[in-house]
């Protein structure tokens, strides 16, 4: 008795899959030739053309940046902080609203709308808002509370950044997670009524741990937004004083344009991409392995 093998799909595959990899040698393969062909060289913007290799310098240059680290060090601050804070709220309005968004489904487009600002405008607007002089916030305060609060001063601008971000995003949370707990089974939350489990019990042994992958991609994404973060904080405060409040963005813009150091420049977004893939790899092999274990 012979067994038929299934027919190879290699030439479909190759077929499918042409596209993306003529999209990703185009639009992806040559930039990143460039930039790396540049983190290895002297260039300037008169030498674009002819760059003169230089080895690991521009590497070593940004390794001994004291910038650099103060950089990186406020961009993790930054993501790790939004991110949670953004999770936590918008799984507790998730959860709380759910019951007055299923009847007002309007109420929806209303709390999206924050999303719909791009971050560079709602960083001006928080700015006029919060401006030590001119600013109604520190006026009002000021006037019918005597406190002088310097919202974007050394002290208090990364928590005035960390607020900024988290409630214009807060929404996009507030949405995967409405979503997903809509897509919970009703027979569940009947089926634990009957065994007597209460509201708290059900929430935390088995809402919760249904959607667990929706909040750690929301955390996930929220990381990567809140980590590589430009627009807002470069309108806000800038690099802020003695570079307090830059991010590695915007370590990485000043160092290119106001410098003039783009090979520096490059080699740190080489760093930052070589750091970004190893941290993506390693989350996605602990959850292929934690996959491979539950089965």
């Amino acid at each position: 008795m012979t067994i038929a093998r299934p027919q190879s799909n290699a030439p479909e595959f190759r077929l499918l899959a042409t596209p993306l990899v003529l999209f990703l040698l185009v639009f992806l393969g040559f930039p990143a030739l460039v930039n790396l062909i540049y983190s290895v060289s002297e260039v300037s913007f008169e030498t674009l053309r002819q760059p003169t290799f230089t080895g690991l310098k521009n590497f070593l240059s940004v390794w001994s940046d004291a910038a650099f680290w103060q950089a990186s060090w406020f961009s993790l601050r930054f993501g790790l902080l939004t991110a949670i804070l953004e999770c936590l709220l918008g799984l507790s309005l998730a959860i709380f609203l759910s019951p007055l968004i299923e009847k007002r489904s309007w109420l929806m487009a209303i709390l999206m709308l924050p999303l719909m600002v791009a971050p560079a405008l709602v960083g001006l607007m928080y700015r006029l808002v919060l401006h030590e002089f001119v600013g109604p916030v520190p006026y009002y305060l000021w006037t019918y509370f005597g406190a002088s609060i310097s919202f974007l001063g050394p002290g208090s601008a990364f928590w005035t950044l960390v607020v900024v971000e988290t409630l214009q995003w807060t929404p996009f949370t507030l949405l995967l997670f409405y979503m997903a707990y809509q897509a919970i089974p009703s027979e569940i939350a009947e089926a634990s009524a009957m065994d007597g489990a209460r509201s708290l019990q059900r929430l935390w042994f088995i809402e919760l741990p249904m959607m667990g992958p929706t909040i750690a991609a929301a955390l996930l994404i929220r990381f990567i937004d809140g980590f590589r973060v430009f627009d807002n904080v470069y309108v806000l405060t800038g690099s802020g004083p003695g570079g307090s409040t830059a991010s590695l963005s915007i370590y990485i813009y000043e160092a290119f344009f106001k410098q003039g150091a783009i090979g520096k420049a490059v080699a740190a977004s080489v760093v930052l991409f070589v750091a970004s893939f190893a941290v993506l790899y390693g989350l996605n092999a602990l959850a292929s392995r934690r996959k491979g274990a539950k089965r």
